[in-house]
């Protein structure tokens, strides 16, 4: 059993080192995934949210938990704005219909 971690030569220790690449790059992707998701957010939508949020959301909800987030805040953000101005000959049109 102890020669079954014993590594004499470096391309016999290189498949594990390999694994162990691959699993540290898993954990970082893992651990950014709400990083990345408020950058998006604050890039296309110009809301801001903290990572910690999102984490805290997806940890109690889910993935539809942060979804359903996402979505209160962007209706919250379109009803800043206000009611969008419809030209009048649109809102003939629509009305003889």
């Amino acid at each position: 059993m102890a020669n079954l971690f014993r590594f004499d030569t470096m391309s016999a220790a290189m498949p594990l080192l390999f694994a162990g690449v691959l699993l540290l790059i898993l954990i970082v992707s893992f651990r950014s995934r709400a990083v990345v998701f408020c950058q998006y957010l604050e890039a296309m939508t110009g809301i801001s949210l903290k990572p910690s949020d999102v984490r805290r959301v997806y940890r109690e909800k889910g993935r539809n938990g942060v979804r359903e987030l996402f979505l209160d805040l962007i209706i919250r953000e379109d009803l800043k704005e206000g009611p969008i101005d419809i030209p009048e000959e649109e809102a003939k049109e629509r009305l003889s219909r």
